[in-house]
């Protein structure tokens, strides 16, 4: 019991100095099970750690916290996590009302209860992981949760790093808002659902994914609501349930359903498609949809023969040169 007292007045004292860590970091730093968690002095005020010394890290970051200190790189001053060390019992929650980056700095973790990674924060929540390192991440069996990495608001996955994710309960990637990559290293290694999962939209702007040995869908997109945005100018409070690739390498492979499933419609803009592009799902959408005037649609029915748009009624497909959609023309 002293020992385990001993512990805890050392991590305190270290998340009040915060001598060791830049401004705006909280740094945990996995070891089996336990975990080391330091915070910089001038953010301690809103930062709780609610876990002690334990692998299953919990932390609340306070609602009043709006941003402090930004700098030229952390314009909106908002606070980095960084994630380290090894365990392979432990997890990382965290709770909060403004975004905020979690940063994977050669970490190996894995939760036999749950997510690996459970962020309950409804803003913008950046993954990156870090330049030359490798991080692997898997779950356990949790109906509460719907991913190894479980994320509550908008999602961006970065970094020039490696990320490795294996979903043992649910979908190895799911984010309740959209998604985003870029230039990271991605590789689903396995999911017993969708190998990402996601909701408003998904984009990959650069980077190169892998997905493989899912039971369901590679990448399913759908609606947060039950009416559709349609695209926005820089998918500005976008709400589609689109599938927009930009440039990079998509590797799907050995899923159970579809290649890529969307509310939406899948646009393919650049990059390299390492999978069969037929092999898609596309919900119905209104045909008033894919009236885009710089760009050339034509319209086929489910045998695959040319119709014109004018004679249509049904459901039907719409090749464009980058995009491809199944509409319901009324």
């Amino acid at each position: 019991m002293k020992k385990t007292l001993l512990s805890c007045v050392i991590l305190l004292s270290c998340a009040t100095m915060g001598t060791a860590i830049d401004n705006n970091t909280v740094e945990i730093v996995y070891n089996g099970t336990t975990a080391t968690v330091t915070v910089a002095s001038n953010i301690s005020k809103y930062i709780t750690v609610n876990s002690g010394t334990s692998s299953h890290v919990s932390i609340t970051q306070s609602a009043d916290f709006a941003g402090i200190n930004p700098t030229t790189t952390n314009t909106d001053g908002e606070i980095y996590y960084a994630l380290k060390g090894t365990s392979t019992d432990g997890e990382f929650y965290l709770e909060g009302a403004y975004k905020c980056e979690v940063d994977l700095n050669g970490l190996t973790l894995t939760n036999p209860s749950g997510p690996a990674l459970n962020i309950q924060n409804g803003k913008r929540v950046a993954i990156s992981a870090k330049k030359s390192t490798t991080n692997t991440l898997s779950d356990g069996a949790n109906e509460t949760y719907k991913g190894c990495i479980h994320v509550k608001g908008h999602t961006k996955l970065k970094g020039k790093g490696t990320l490795n994710v294996t979903g043992n309960s649910a979908h190895a990637i799911y984010s309740k808002e959209y998604l985003e990559i870029k230039n990271i290293t991605l590789n689903v290694k396995a999911a017993q659902k969708d190998g990402i999962h996601c909701k408003e939209y998904f984009l990959l702007e650069s980077g190169t994914v892998s997905i493989s040995g899912v039971g369901d869908d590679g990448i399913q997109c759908e609606l947060d609501g039950t009416t559709s945005t349609g695209t926005t100018t820089d998918h500005e409070d976008e709400d589609s349930g689109n599938f927009y690739m930009e440039d990079g390498t998509l590797t799907i492979s050995s899923y159970g359903g579809k290649a890529i499933k969307v509310a939406g419609t899948i646009t393919y803009s650049g990059g390299k498609q390492n999978f069969n592009t037929a092999d898609t799902e596309i919900n119905a959408t209104d045909i008033a949809q894919v009236q885009n005037p710089d760009e050339e649609v034509k319209f086929y029915n489910l045998l695959g023969q040319q119709v014109d748009k004018n004679q249509m009624a049904g459901i039907y497909i719409a090749k464009g040169r980058n995009s491809i959609r199944k509409i319901l023309a009324q």
